[in-house]
C-alpha cells in the first residue's frame, strides 16, 4: 500500500473529525461513509464519560478537534517532508498506548501507519473505544488497512519493534521485557511555566488552558511554576478564575479536598482560591487540583537547569524567556512534528 494512499486516509479522517464540536455536531454531506459512521461516532463521544469519568463531553470534544485540524493534507505533508518514505520494510510495532487523556496514543498509532509499518496495539481500559472506532473509519476507507491494523487484550506477540508508554515502574517492566527489540519507552514527565511578572493578564489566562485542559492529566499539562523572588501572585489569580466551574466537576473536586487536606495535616503553606492550590516544591509532579511553584534568582542560571533536568520535562511555558519555549495555551494543542519526550518517532520507524 502506498504512503500517498495512507495520507489520504487520515485526511478524510480528518474531514470525518471535522463535523464534531460540543456545540454542535454538523454532518457534512461531502465526508466519506457518513452514513455507517456518524451517528455511531457521536453517540460514543456522549458515552465516553461513562467509559472513564474524567473524559468529560468538554475534553473529548477537544480532542477530536484537536485531531481534526491536525489531519489536513497540509498538516501531514508539511510533518513529512522531511523524511523519506519511500523505501520503507514493513515491519510490525508494537504499541501500548497511555489512557490518561481521550486520544493520548493516537499519534503514534498515526506515525506506525503513515511511516510504512504495521501497528500492533494494546489500548489501556481507559481509553479502549475511541482509538478503535477511528481505525475501524480508517479500514472502512481503506479496506486494505485491514492488513495494517490488529488490536489485541492480550501479551503482545509477533512483533519487531515496541512503543510504550507508562510510568516510571511500568517504564522499568517495560525496559526489561522488552530489551531485545528496538523500542521508545516513555516514562512520567511534566510541564512547567517560567514566569518573570511582566506577563500580560491574556497570558496568564491561557497559562490556565494549560493547566485545566484535562483536569491537568496530560504530560503537557503545566504543574509547577518558575516564579522570580517576592512574585505577586494576585494577577496569576485573577486570570484563572475564568477557571473557577472545573471545581463543580465531582472527580476533580474530590482531588482537591484530598490534597489540599493531606497538605494541610502535613503543615505546608498553601496559597488557595477553592479550586486550585500552589505550593511552594521542588518537585515537577504535582497532584490534581494542585501546582508546585519556586523562586528562581536569575534566569540564565534556570535556564541551565532546566537543560540539565529535560529528562523530566516535557515542555516549558513562557512568554520567551526559555530558550525552546512555547507560548502560554499551547500546551495541549502540539504540531504534528511535536514528539513526546523529544524523540522523533517517524526516524525511530525509518531506522528498523
Amino acid at each position: 500500500m502506498l504512503q500517498i494512499e495512507k495520507k489520504k486516509c487520515f485526511v478524510e479522517l480528518g474531514k470525518f473529525l471535522s463535523q464534531f464540536s460540543l456545540d454542535i455536531n454538523t454532518k457534512n454531506e461531502t465526508v466519506l461513509h457518513n452514513d455507517l459512521y456518524f451517528d455511531t461516532f457521536k453517540d460514543l463521544l456522549e458515552l465516553s464519560q461513562s467509559h472513564n469519568g474524567w473524559f468529560t463531553p468538554e475534553q473529548v470534544y477537544f480532542a477530536v478537534q484537536s485531531w481534526a485540524e491536525a489531519l489536513t493534507e497540509e498538516h501531514l505533508n508539511q510533518w513529512l517532508a522531511a523524511y523519506n518514505l519511500e523505501e520503507v520494510k514493513s515491519k510490525t510495532v508494537g504499541l501500548i498506548l497511555a489512557g490518561n487523556i481521550p486520544l493520548v496514543g493516537f499519534h503514534d498509532f498515526l506515525s506506525v501507519l503513515i511511516s510504512g509499518h504495521k501497528a500492533l496495539v494494546k489500548t489501556s481500559s481507559n481509553d479502549q473505544h475511541l482509538i478503535q472506532f477511528l481505525a475501524k473509519y480508517l479500514i472502512t476507507v481503506e479496506p486494505e488497512l485491514s492488513n495494517y491494523i490488529t488490536f489485541t487484550d492480550g501479551k503482545l506477540e509477533n512483533f519487531d519493534a515496541i512503543i510504550a508508554t507508562g510510568s516510571n515502574n511500568t517504564a522499568r517492566y517495560f525496559e526489561f521485557y522488552f530489551k531485545d527489540k528496538p523500542s521508545i519507552i516513555r516514562k512520567n514527565r511534566n510541564s512547567v511555566a517560567v514566569l518573570n511578572g511582566k506577563e500580560t493578564h491574556e497570558h496568564l489566562v491561557q497559562l490556565g488552558e494549560d493547566i485545566f485542559r484535562y483536569f491537568g492529566l496530560g504530560c503537557r499539562n503545566v504543574s509547577k511554576l518558575f516564579v522570580p523572588k517576592d512574585y505577586s501572585f494576585e494577577a496569576f489569580f485573577k486570570a484563572i478564575y475564568e477557571y473557577k466551574d472545573v471545581i463543580f466537576y465531582e472527580k476533580y473536586s474530590n482531588n482537591y479536598d484530598y490534597n489540599k487536606a493531606v497538605f494541610l495535616m502535613s503543615n505546608f503553606k498553601l496559597l488557595d482560591n477553592e479550586f486550585l492550590t500552589l505550593k511552594e516544591d521542588t518537585s515537577y509532579a504535582s497532584p490534581i487540583s494542585s501546582v508546585f511553584y519556586e523562586y528562581y534568582e536569575n534566569i540564565a542560571d534556570l535556564q541551565i537547569r532546566l537543560t540539565n533536568e529535560a529528562e523530566q520535562i516535557q515542555c516549558i511555558v513562557s512568554n520567551n524567556l526559555i530558550e525552546n519555549s512555547i507560548p502560554f495555551g499551547k500546551t495541549q494543542k502540539p504540531e504534528l512534528w511535536d514528539y513526546a519526550d523529544n524523540v522523533d518517532t517517524i526516524a525511530f520507524l525509518l531506522s528498523l
